[in-house]
């Protein structure tokens, strides 16, 4: 089947019946739920060589980086049945651990899903690779407040720090001396390079895949507005261009989105929907920021990034979109019914407490509240939590409960919010009316639990009954091994302490409470019998 690229014509076989097409389309094999158009620009004279990634039941095709898919379509498969991925807090560099690559792999075969979604922070945000243009918070100079932790990191790595400064056209140009330009774009490239590495399995694979944003992922200087165009340079992309002029009402913002997926018989009737929302970053305006930045530094926790103002939310207009949606969708539909739904984001609600209960501070393996539920312990709450839940840290909710919650119920047809953000949990409880639940992180160079409870979930929808879904998680223990590529950097992420509730949360596992006990009385009886060594002389 001929293929146009940049004007020059290139045989090609692929598994899939011949049909009448645009000269500038072709067909992308998937799963079989799903076909896509994959245009290339004719404008792309200088365009790179042609890359195609195969395996042998698909085939995508990318021009360098001019690929873009248009008006693909999920759908129910012929037995009624719809399988997504969850990976949450993938937090890496361009040169992504080989560990992490190895868990999406071993999930996606495992699994065979047919959409992969990203719940955010994909990007390591202050990974020294991206000192030059750290961002603490939006609405910063590039690079002007990078986090101590951040510097010392670097100067292990040899990485050194570049001065952002207009070059003189006739000086010959110095390493490190240029523009804020050039830094820009360097760090767009490493970004580049980082979804390249952990798309890369999902891509081969031919599954579609669609991302929303962390906490995290800005601080690298590219914001979600334009990590959207990058990822939209990745074959399988479903990221829509947003546009909150009315363009489309499926996509208000970057990261804020629905799909609709069809059902099996062939029409157009939407039969489940999965939707994106963008849980927005940190509290406060830049104004504010920069008033409060001395206190921010000499705040106990000014090694972190989680500054004294604390997590932000979804926008007004993210949650006035939740309901307006689900009116567009029964509206397409036309029985004026919502469509049963799921929602994914990163940073959590208030309401994920309620999945929790309340209990004394020497309860094993209980964890302190955060800010808002400081002071307080929890365990899960068993009543309302699946069999299999984990508890590993506190539930980072913003400060402010905007609604979101309530605003799912009163749209009608949600009946599951999965997030990320808190690494270490992956508990899944049921109240208000509501699927509460957690991906805990897949990646290896950010903090978690051990290596074998860090992994992916997986959600098998069935056509007839969305809400009656399945959920499991794919963990690195199941489809790996117990261990990892490096399991001291594993533990210290296990284990690591940025403060007083953090140590106590410490203490209550009973593992490392025995450790410490020993340790201590080991410790002392050696002293006591020194001391009487020393007396009986």
């Amino acid at each position: 089947m001929p293929l146009i690229l940049g004007h020059q014509p290139l045989e090609m076989q692929i598994d899939v019946p011949e049909r009448p097409s645009h000269p500038l389309e072709t067909r992308i094999p998937c799963r079989d739920n799903v076909s896509a158009p994959l245009r290339t620009p004719v404008d792309c004279m200088a365009a790179p060589a042609p890359r195609v990634v195969a395996t042998s039941r698909r085939v995508w095709r990318r021009t360098g980086r001019l690929a873009t898919v248009e008006g693909m379509t999920l759908r129910f498969h012929d037995g009624g049945t719809f399988r997504v991925l969850q990976m949450a807090d993938i937090q890496d560099g361009p040169e992504v651990n080989r560990d992490t690559i190895r868990m999406i792999e071993a999930a996606i075969n495992e699994a065979k899903p047919d959409l992969v979604v990203f719940t955010g922070d994909q990007i390591r945000g202050y990974d020294p690779a991206y000192i030059d243009t750290f961002l603490r918070r939006r609405g910063e100079n590039p690079g002007a407040r990078v986090r101590l932790v951040t510097e010392i990191e670097a100067k292990l790595h040899g990485i050194h720090r570049r001065i952002a400064a207009r070059r003189d056209p006739d000086l010959p140009p110095q390493d490190d001396v240029v523009t804020m330009d050039d830094l820009m774009n360097d760090t767009r490239q490493k970004v580049r390079d980082t979804f390249s590495a952990f798309l890369g399995p999902v891509i081969n694979a031919g599954v579609p895949f669609a991302a929303t944003y962390g906490n995290h992922d800005f601080q690298c200087g590219i914001l979600p507005d334009e990590q959207d165009d990058i990822y939209r340079e990745f074959p399988g992309c479903l990221n829509p261009e947003a546009d909150a002029a009315g363009g489309s009402p499926l996509a208000i913002e970057p990261g804020t989105f629905a799909l609709p997926v069809l059902s099996s018989d062939g029409s157009e009737h939407v039969a489940m929907g999965v939707m994106l929302v963008n849980s927005g970053d940190y509290a406060g305006k830049p104004e504010e920021n920069d008033a409060q930045y001395p206190r921010y530094v000499a705040h106990s926790r000014g090694l972190d990034l989680a500054d004294s103002d604390g997590y932000g939310t979804p926008s007004a207009e993210a949650i006035a979109w939740l309901g307006d949606v689900q009116r567009t969708l029964a509206e397409r539909n036309g029985d004026g019914e919502p469509v049963p739904s799921i929602t994914f984001q990163h940073i959590p609600p208030q309401e994920f407490y309620d999945c929790l209960t309340e209990v004394p501070a020497w309860t094993p393996n209980a964890v302190e509240g955060a800010r808002n539920y400081a002071g307080r312990c929890y365990v899960l709450n068993d009543a309302v939590c699946r069999p299999g839940s984990r508890l590993g840290e506190a539930i980072g909710c913003a400060d402010e409960n905007v609604g979101e919650v309530d605003a799912l119920r009163e749209a009608g047809g949600y009946f599951a919010l999965y997030c990320g953000h808190d690494h270490k949990n992956s508990f899944v409880g049921h109240v208000h009316d509501l699927d509460l639940g957690y991906a805990p992180t897949c990646g290896f160079e950010c903090y978690g639990p051990k290596s074998r409870l860090r992994g992916i979930r997986l959600f098998e929808f069935r056509e007839d009954d969305p809400a009656a879904y399945e959920t499991r998680m794919l963990t690195w223990g199941d489809l790996v091994g117990r261990y990892s590529g490096n399991e001291l950097r594993v533990f210290f992420e296990d284990h690591c302490v940025t403060g007083a509730a953090t140590l106590r949360n410490e203490l209550r596992r009973p593992q490392v409470f025995a450790t410490v006990a020993l340790t201590l009385s080991t410790g002392f009886a050696a002293i006591v019998r020194s001391i009487a060594r020393r007396l009986r002389r």
